[in-house]
């Protein structure tokens, strides 16, 4: 007996490595984010004209000023992008067991791509609403997918650290949209902020349908094509057994097995697509992350709006664009990065992963709401980047109880429908909600106080997860995977594979 070891003939890009993987999901996200800070910033945002008691007024700049926004409407513009990405981002996800997901990458950042240069050419506040919802529907293609991918591929030790490198991008975009829409605003118009955006997108757009495709752990995409063969070759059957039957009763047969084939596929996706949410929704440990996440998401996506207007009308900021990203964009990366590297160390488990959550998340929000106390400027942007550092900390743990927490089956659902809880109850209603506060009380510092104590609430309710029952299934098997080849070619493996065969003779 014999045995030698043999490379297997699968498909293996020479460059396409987990690493470059991860640069360019990490440069996506970070584009997607740099929009999200681009429209908040003051400078492509801009403010309402003034007329002083004197009768002396000044026009107003930006989006608000051109097409003459209250508060309400201005923020009714950041929940409109939410809109989009809240609805599709299930559809994609759901598509996902039978398209590749690389392709719907590519489909979404298309759309993406085109709906951000149409921001640009908007012409009033219901044109750039609606350009703004289909910014969200590109986005959301990417989002519920690459997350999934990303954990597939991370070193087993660095799993949460390569979440955070990826979340990282978050804050980073924020702030370096700040800056971005700041400087474009100033030196040329708010329009060419979102044409120079779609510009670099496009590139990205177009690898999602050139790049060579990868599968997600726990999907057998040969599944789903042999239920087609073989309804097909059933179909097939039937017809060749009515060949000696008259032609017009052959055809009646013909056409309708092809529409009872049609709706068969379409139930049976529509009843796994209810069944896999049912799934997530008695999971106690995801809908308890969940619902910490969404009391979490309504103060930071309010932040990450409205932070350089308030901060500029609380301390008189005259570079708030440029301020509010200093501070994002370095505690964001540390933050961001901490968190990962410290569960890391602790022992990446779904019980640490919620008492990380839930100690950052209270210290973080004792500090932002000290900060908003200080009258003085200095004092404030002190504490107020501490609390951002340890706030920023979540984005690792919080992202890698969603993904292990759940059958791998189940993760690109997991990542959409968490990201469709935590806008359409966390920033979708925060910005305009928190205009609406504002325009009643006229105070941002009152405001700012108010919006910051809900962080409160989202320590507890990750507190409350320490003390549930939880199971890591990232390893357990999924749906269709029977065989140990299934298994084999489910796996997103991005180095070469080998396989041990023998040879025997007999004597």
């Amino acid at each position: 007996m014999a045995s030698s070891l043999v490379p297997l003939s699968a498909p293996h890009p020479s460059w396409f490595t987990p690493k470059r993987l991860l640069v360019i999901f990490c440069v996506i996200n970070m584009l997607n984010y740099v929009d999200r800070g681009t429209i908040a910033s003051n400078g492509v945002n801009g403010s309402l004209g003034t007329c002083t008691s004197s009768g002396t007024c000044t026009s107003g700049s930006g989006i608000q000023g051109e097409f003459n926004l209250n508060n309400f409407e201005d923020g009714v513009l950041s929940s409109a992008f939410m809109v989009g990405l809240l609805v599709a981002s299930p559809i994609f996800a759901s598509l996902a067991k039978s398209v590749n997901p690389f392709r719907l990458i590519g489909v979404g950042l298309s759309v993406w791509t085109l709906a951000t240069a149409g921001c640009g050419f908007s012409f009033n506040f219901w044109s750039i609403t609606i350009c703004r919802m289909l910014v969200g529907v590109g986005e959301a293609s990417f989002i519920s997918l690459a997350a999934p991918f990303i954990d597939d591929n991370a070193p087993i030790a660095q799993k949460t650290a390569w979440l955070a490198i990826f979340y990282m991008c978050i804050p980073t975009g924020y702030a370096l949209g700040y800056v971005y829409g700041g400087l474009v605003g100033t030196y040329l118009n708010w329009r060419f902020a979102f044409w120079v955006e779609a510009i670099l997108m496009l590139p990205f757009a177009v690898l999602g349908f050139v790049m060579k495709p990868l599968n997600l752990k726990g999907f057998a995409p040969a599944e789903s094509k042999q239920a087609l063969i073989s309804e097909e070759m059933a179909v097939q059957e039937v017809q060749e057994a009515l060949n000696h039957s008259a032609k017009p009763t052959k055809e009646k047969f013909s056409h309708m097995f092809s529409k009872m084939k049609c709706t068969c596929i379409d139930l049976n996706q529509l009843s796994r697509f209810i069944k896999d949410i049912k799934a997530l929704l008695v999971d106690k440990v995801y809908v308890v992350n969940v619902l910490g996440y969404c009391a979490y998401n309504f103060v930071l996506g309010a932040y990450s709006y409205w932070g350089p207007k308030a901060g500029y009308k609380i301390y008189n900021m005259s570079d708030a664009d440029l301020i509010f990203g200093g501070i994002t964009i370095v505690c964001g990366i540390l933050g961001t990065l901490a968190g990962g590297y410290v569960l890391d160390l602790m022992k990446s488990t779904i019980p640490n992963a919620f008492k990380l959550l839930s100690v950052t998340t209270f210290l973080g929000a004792i500090f932002c709401f000290t900060a908003f106390c200080f009258q003085n400027m200095y004092a404030f942007l002190a504490f107020f980047s501490v609390g951002e550092l340890l706030v920023f900390a979540i984005q690792g743990p919080v992202n890698y109880i969603c993904l292990h927490c759940v059958n791998p089956s189940l993760r690109p659902l997991s990542m959409a429908i968490s990201t469709v809880s935590i806008h359409i109850f966390g920033d979708v209603p925060s910005s305009p909600l928190v205009g609406v506060l504002q325009d009643a009380i006229n105070n941002w510092r009152e405001t700012s106080l108010i919006l910051t104590s809900i962080l409160f609430p989202a320590a507890g309710i990750w507190f409350i997860g320490i003390f549930l029952h939880s199971v890591d299934r990232f390893n357990e098997d999924s749906e269709g995977q029977v065989t140990e080849v299934d298994r084999s070619n489910a796996t997103p493996l991005l180095e070469p594979r080998v396989t041990e065969t023998s040879d025997s003779s007999a004597s």
